[in-house]
């Protein structure tokens, strides 16, 4: 008599009991009701266009081209088997996969087109969608952001805008080794900060040389250049003499840098004197490429007026927190999704876990934060929608785009660590996305500026422009109702304190980015929501 597994009720080794299904095959947006709320208002022809997209990022495709990605990383060739410079960085497909898709959905551009439909909430529509992108791969996002914000600089330069934007705003992706012009479409990356100066971007020494008609001449260096592939980069370098011979040892002497643009490759194909020492090993945003790069006698285009290159840089920082913030809702969001969906599904001690008393108030909580943190980012989108005709829009765009931007960021890993609990071990081994998107997380608050720097950036606007956050204060009261009036006195009070003692900052920034998110969960989603926001938020009471 022969015994096998089955007799004693023992799962053979190709199935497995009580393990939660894979987390796909679910749309991304409409099984959201904060999202749909938040986005109500918007026309039937976005909203079909939302639910497509959301409806690729909850696939199997789409999880399988991120977890490719992310796994087959970036290679950096510098020589051929001839030892000719190459300079080259090879992707996997599914990373080209993944700009595709972004590409076909405006991602780095939309913002910009001309559309009727998206006018008036461009800026909101694409949040949404990089909401649902990040749930995906955040390393392919970066081109993304970059292209987006490198628009706002080249304004300050419209003949060359003119040149370019076509290829900037078509959904064509064109991963080819071509000249930009000869391109279906093109990306723009951006190279700030140097060895020596990280934040501090007076402190460059790279060196731009006029080189008559044909432009500027650029020799320097950049110690974290992202997506190197793409077809130009707006850099930061100080002008010199064009009589002076440029040496390394050369002294930068007073002046702010400029600006320029930097193609990649010549208008004949040929290298214009971009060599990648190495790639970054990163922690995470394993799937991007980040590179050291010297510049040697690069040809470039001055963008704005000469040692203006700050000023020309502002809006272009200012549109890329945004998306460092709105990548981290979508990380939070996914996070989320993911530990709810294996709660419902997996049974300990005779009850599902979603069930468990503690657990259920785990992910009522951890929900809350997800709720306040996509509300808070789409408003912040909207605010830049309606700045340029509404002066309290662009005042709550100024003040509030670092506060918002170090709340969610910061917010991100720990919640993402939280998820993973909720799933144990198969949270924190990497074949699943929970391990993926917590290594992905930290990036958001360094990128574009740290926690102290947002923070010195909102006091710089107490001190120089107080009345903005007066306006501000006063549409967060108009939005909270009665249950705000403590919150914005206490606010008021707070904001002398940090003039006085600029090491309260971070907490007054927190509480200000908390209580204009629950200002938006009352305005646009749900005043019960908003009200468990405040009480277990603001008002001292243990979560």
């Amino acid at each position: 008599m022969s015994v096998s597994a089955e007799d004693f009720n023992i799962p053979n080794g190709d199935e497995s009991l009580n393990q939660s299904p894979f987390f796909a095959g679910h749309n991304g947006f409409s099984n959201d009701p904060v999202l749909l709320r938040l986005c109500k208002n918007l026309p039937d022809e976005i909203i079909n266009s939302l639910e497509g997209l959301g409806k690729w990022t909850g696939s199997s495709e789409a999880n399988e081209l991120a977890r490719l990605a992310n796994t087959q990383i970036p290679k950096l060739k510098t020589h051929n088997a001839k030892g000719n410079r190459l300079d080259v960085v090879e992707f996997h497909p599914a990373w080209h996969a993944l700009m595709e898709k972004s590409v076909s959905f405006g991602l780095h551009c939309s913002v910009w087109d001309d559309d009727e439909m998206e006018k008036g909430h461009r800026n909101f529509v694409r949040a949404v969608r990089y909401i649902l992108m990040a749930a995906t791969d955040c390393g392919h996002l970066c081109p993304m952001t970059m292209t987006n914000a490198s628009v706002g600089a080249l304004k300050a330069a419209p003949d060359l805008l003119a040149q370019w934007l076509p290829k900037i705003t078509s959904r064509q992706y064109d991963g080819s080794q071509k000249p930009a012009m000869e391109k279906a479409g093109v990306q723009i990356g951006m190279g700030m900060t140097e060895k020596q100066g990280g934040t501090d971007l007076r402190a460059n020494i790279s060196k731009a040389k006029e080189d008559g008609n044909r432009g500027w001449r650029i020799n320097g260096h950049k110690w974290f250049m992202s997506a190197p592939m793409n077809d130009a980069f707006l850099i930061l370098a100080h002008g010199v003499d064009k009589s002076q011979e440029i040496t390394d040892d050369m002294a930068i002497t007073g002046g702010q840098p400029s600006c320029f643009l930097v193609p990649r490759l010549l208008p004949d194909g040929s290298k214009n004197g971009l060599n990648f020492i190495r790639l970054k090993d990163k922690l995470g945003n394993r799937s991007n490429a980040s590179s050291e790069v010297e510049f040697n006698n690069s040809l470039a285009t001055i963008i704005g007026k000469p040692g203006k290159g700050l000023r020309v840089i502002l809006e272009m920082v200012t549109l890329t927190r945004l998306d460092c913030a709105t990548a981290s809702a979508g990380l939070m969001r996914a996070a989320l999704a993911e530990a709810v969906f294996h709660c419902r599904h997996r049974e300990v001690f005779g009850k599902k876990l979603i069930d468990q008393p503690i657990m259920s108030r785990v992910l009522a909580d951890m929900s809350l934060d997800v709720a306040g943190a996509v509300a808070l980012a789409l408003r912040l989108a909207s605010s830049f929608d309606q700045a340029p005709s509404n002066e309290a829009e662009a005042a709550y765009a100024r003040l509030m785009t670092p506060a918002i931007k170090y709340w969610i960021c910061k917010s991100a890993p720990i919640l993402i660590g939280e998820a993973m609990e909720c799933l144990g071990g198969n949270g924190y081994v990497e074949e699943g996305n929970l391990a993926r998107q917590y290594r992905e997380a930290p990036v958001n608050s360094i990128w574009e500026g740290s926690g102290n720097v947002m923070c010195l950036d909102v006091l710089r606007v107490l001190k120089k422009t107080p009345k903005i956050l007066e306006t501000v204060l006063d549409m967060l009261a108009t939005d909270l109702g009665d249950a705000g009036a403590q919150l914005i006195a206490q606010l008021r009070y707070d904001a002398t304190e940090i003039i006085r003692d600029e090491g309260l900052a971070r907490i007054f920034v927190e509480k200000l980015a908390l209580s204009a998110a629950a200002a938006e969960l009352s305005r646009s989603v749900d005043h019960g929501l908003a009200e468990a926001f405040i009480a277990t938020r603001l008002e001292g009471k243990w979560r």
